[in-house]
């Protein structure tokens, strides 16, 4: 399974968190690999950085099973991490339905 990594605006992408979101991924999806040719991760920040924000980073996970339509999940969370471990529990719950 290829993993493919992109932050939107106000996301930095460092080593530390792209060693998390691939971690995360393998742990959680690591039952479909063989099934699963690449997994993109889109990370964004709707707000910033503003006060009283709580739930404004979002993680999009788009996987593309072998011989079947890509399948799209999004984790809302007040931190990246969250949002990732939230996007792929609901990745996981997608394949095993299909």
């Amino acid at each position: 399974m290829q993993i493919q990594i992109s932050g939107g605006k106000n996301v930095t992408l460092h080593s530390k968190l792209s060693n998390f979101i691939e971690n995360e991924l393998h742990r959680t999806l690591h039952r479909f690999d063989p099934q699963l040719t690449r997994v993109e991760v889109h990370l964004s920040d709707g707000i910033g950085s503003k006060a009283g924000v709580l739930h404004d980073k979002r993680c999009t996970l788009e996987a593309r099973p072998r011989g079947l339509p890509p399948l799209v999940v999004t984790g809302v969370a007040p931190s990246t991490q969250k949002s990732v471990s939230g996007a792929a529990a609901k990745m996981k719950r997608q394949l095993n339905a299909t």
